[in-house]
């Protein structure tokens, strides 16, 4: 079985003296798995995200991700690494308010290197497909929250990442616009993109996860598999 993600006897510590925020744990994520992280506040889900994502490095253990062990690169190397295989969305999306919808996308792989055309055209293809085309020259101040968070998840997926991690992406939602990102990231899963969702909503993580752990203190206290999702 091929991993996107395996953590290796990961512990952080952001107290020498207190008990580690996470660890020691020892993950594997499969390719095309959707792995939703639940918790308690201070349990570690955020902890673990940041780790994943390459935004904070572990006190021990190794972090791979797409085949790289991505604590041992350089600050430059880990920036140019994040934008070319993991893709992020955030519970309050993170646009660039002045930029356009289509703007907002085609960023992450202008910042790669692609042509401007090509990652309109990138850009084009995800709108169509998540259905937020009609707004393509709008600003993220006129939508609503549904409508952003596409716009968030289209911008995470533009450079076609191995890894999409999101970060509480119904938090900031009404229920209807949360059934509506539900729905989007379970389409994404059968479509055989890697997730790992942090939640702390467990009706999201049955709904869209083939997959669920638990964390309590740091430390998995159940890791179980959820009927593939349909």
């Amino acid at each position: 079985m091929q991993h996107v993600i395996e953590l290796e006897r990961v512990t952080k510590r952001y107290d020498s003296a207190g008990a580690p925020a996470l660890g020691p744990l020892t993950l594997g994520v499969a390719r095309g798995e959707a792995l939703a992280v639940t918790g308690p506040s201070g349990s570690g889900k955020s902890t673990l995200l940041n780790l994943v994502a390459g935004l904070d490095r572990p006190t021990e253990g190794a972090v791979i991700v797409a085949g790289r062990r991505i604590d041992r690169l350089s600050e430059h190397a880990l920036a140019t690494f994040r934008r070319r295989h993991i893709g992020m969305a955030f519970q309050f999306f993170n646009l660039l308010d002045d930029l356009t919808v289509t703007d907002n996308i085609q960023l992450p792989a202008q910042l790669t290197g692609t042509g401007r055309r090509e990652a309109a055209a990138r850009a084009g293809e995800l709108m169509e497909m998540l259905g937020i085309r009609q707004h393509a020259r709008a600003y993220p101040g006129r939508l609503s929250g549904g409508e952003r968070q596409r716009v968030a998840v289209a911008r995470a997926l533009v450079n076609r990442p191995a890894l999409l991690l999101a970060d509480e992406p119904t938090g900031a939602l009404d229920t209807a616009s949360g059934h509506d990102v539900r729905d989007l990231l379970l389409d994404l899963h059968r479509a055989g993109q890697t997730i790992v969702l942090v939640t702390h909503d467990p009706a999201l993580a049955t709904a869209c996860a083939s997959r669920t752990v638990h964390l309590v203190d740091g430390h998995v206290a159940r890791d179980s598999s959820a009927r593939a999702a349909r």
